[in-house]
């Protein structure tokens, strides 16, 4: 049986239990999320939204970047009223993981998918914020795996979660633009 994006979002886990149940980065993934700081104006755009929205994250505790991604999305949807949350593990959803390739052909993660208050799903992000892609691509693409490693953390302290917030607002954002479109075309269908 062929599972939906309700049944994916309701059997996820929260922030809290996918941190606690990681016995060696749990600890990480909690203190990267009490140091996120969602902005006012970032804030103030998302409940601009209004509805209710849910955010699906596919991840996996070791990856580096969900280590640095999932406690931002996570700080937004607790600092908004209209956002909601849960994580799976991308190799426990193999099925969920493939309909995300990242260029078609990567089970890159993190994702985060952007689900309407019906669970319909209006878009998807990942696996990077784009600048960060843009380094490891480029710049940083000739280092050593740890050296790019280290690189990879420096960025993302040093950016502490800002662009990660712009992107994944922006995807809230094109949800709703791709929800009242669609919402106005059926209106004009029924006329």
């Amino acid at each position: 049986m062929t599972k939906t994006s309700f049944d994916y979002f309701t059997g996820a886990a929260s922030f809290a239990d996918m941190a606690a149940a990681s016995t060696e980065y749990g600890p990480l993934f909690s203190a990267q999320r009490a140091r996120v700081i969602v902005p006012a104006d970032l804030l103030a755009r998302v409940e601009a939204l209004g509805g209710s929205w849910r955010l699906l994250g596919i991840s996996e505790d070791w990856c580096i970047d969900s280590q640095n991604v999932m406690p931002v999305v996570s700080a937004l949807a607790d600092a908004a009223s209209n956002v909601e949350f849960r994580l799976v593990a991308r190799d426990a959803e193999p099925e969920l993981m493939d309909a995300h390739l990242t260029n078609g052909t990567s089970r890159s993660i993190p994702v985060v998918i952007a689900l309407d208050a019906d669970y319909q799903e209006l878009g998807w992000w990942g696996s990077r914020p784009q600048p960060l892609k843009e380094r490891v691509t480029a710049e940083w693409k000739q280092l050593e795996k740890p050296e790019r490693n280290k690189e990879i953390r420096r960025w993302y302290a040093i950016d502490k979660g800002r662009t990660i917030l712009e992107e994944i607002v922006g995807l809230l954002e094109r949800a709703a633009a791709s929800r009242g479109t669609a919402q106005a075309a059926s209106a004009t269908a029924g006329v």
